[in-house]
């Protein structure tokens, strides 16, 4: 790619995520995955953190990075569906994020200060719940409001997909402010990515029966998306896959770059060394849905992973929820990534890991000091840092 292209893409990458992070506390901290381990760094909170048990986290585990997935084969279930920042880690780390995450989108979204108290105290009770919980197939204790996202998204089609991300339902992907033109040579690096047998074998729409059927790159483009992996590599293409009477079947296909991560890594833990292959890997331990839909590859020298985009894949917003809900949708939230975590241990690691939490409770429903004092000096932390952010992205209007 020419140098001055490069160099104008990144000039706007820069600008898109310093407007994206100066809209809310919310979007600033879903988008500082590093300075929120930074700053937890420097907590003397830190060092009161449970040792939980080496396991793949998701490292980034904001409200956000929650919501339906498909298998592929009609199933839907929330799990979590972001995992570029994914390590073997102290599972601890997941929760302090979750828990940042919705009290800022609480406050964004009016909630009183009491509900985000209750909100993180159901938490450690839904997260307590997974650990317990011996079947896989318990669906949790799912609010109402998470029950109607979910059943929005088992109905969801192609059309649903292609309209709500492309704009658009015929398969072109058009240009603008979300989608950039290629250049030749990654346009070249693309369509012989998509003819690699094994990247044909990932893709959901062939059903895993029909692999002797043409697939070809329709349209292809830069995708300006998410807010943290902006300045990395994005591309969105579209597959058709021509059935044997001429019909075409259409896929929406996400490719990312993968770098190192920023979340800490357990001591001596043991992952791939390729920053695609962790990703993929760390999926499939969290997220069985996702996971198995992605797989690593190399683009243009980079380490990418690639999946496709289903329709019943959909996020979770708090904005969407009441204050009751809110709480119902944090113990659940809480359950699911306890799931997650849970599904990687045996039963005495489960029960250890269970206890530990508990111990470390002070009476009653209070949710451990720790995991409170977390959240309200890394939201405190986070509101100074995010007034800082605004200041600066005025300064830079104004000049």
């Amino acid at each position: 790619m020419p140098n001055e292209q490069i160099r104008n893409r990144k000039a706007e990458l820069d600008a898109a995520r310093t407007l994206k992070m100066a809209r809310s506390t919310h979007a600033y901290v879903r988008g500082n995955t590093v300075k929120f381990y930074e700053w937890l760094e420097a907590s003397p909170v830190a060092q009161r953190l449970p040792k939980g048990p080496a396991i793949w986290i998701c490292g980034d585990c904001h409200l956000g990075n929650l919501g339906p997935l498909s298998d592929g084969n009609g199933n839907v279930e929330i799990q979590i569906r972001d995992l570029d920042q994914t390590v073997i880690g102290n599972p601890a780390h997941d929760l302090i994020r979750l828990g940042l995450s919705l009290a800022t989108a609480a406050r964004g979204s009016d909630l009183p200060g009491v509900t985000t108290a209750r909100m993180i105290e159901e938490m450690v009770d839904g997260y307590e719940h997974a650990l317990a919980e011996r079947d896989e197939g318990d669906p949790g204790p799912e609010p109402d409001v998470v029950r109607t996202v979910k059943r929005q998204s088992v109905g969801r089609r192609w059309r649903h997909l292609a309209r709500e991300r492309i704009d658009d339902a015929e398969p072109t992907i058009p240009l603008g402010k979300k989608f950039w033109a290629l250049d030749p040579e990654e346009r070249e690096a693309l369509q012989s990515l998509f003819k690699d047998p094994e990247i044909k074998q990932s893709i959901l729409s062939l059903d895993g029966k029909d692999l002797d059927r043409d697939l070809r790159l329709v349209d292809a483009a830069y995708w300006m998306k998410g807010c943290s992996s902006l300045g990395l590599l994005r591309y969105a293409g579209i597959i058709a896959i021509r059935g044997a009477k001429g019909r075409e079947d259409f896929a929406l296909i996400d490719l990312k770059e993968a770098t190192a991560p920023a979340a800490p890594i357990a001591d001596g833990a043991d992952m791939p060394r390729d920053p695609a292959e962790r990703v993929v890997t760390g999926a499939r331990a969290l997220s069985p849905y996702l996971g198995e839909r992605m797989m690593a590859a190399k683009l243009l020298g980079k380490s990418v992973f690639i999946r496709e985009l289903a329709p019943q894949d959909l996020k979770l917003e708090v904005d969407q929820f009441t204050e009751g809900q809110a709480v119902k949708a944090a113990r659940y939230l809480s359950y699911v990534v306890g799931k997650a975590h849970a599904r990687q241990m045996d039963a005495a690691t489960r029960t250890a890991w269970r206890r530990s939490l508990l111990d470390h409770r002070r009476s009653g429903i209070e949710a451990p000091s720790w995991l409170w004092q977390s959240v309200v000096d890394l939201s405190g932390s986070h509101e100074a840092g995010y007034l800082e952010h605004c200041r600066r992205y005025a300064l830079d209007r104004a000049a």
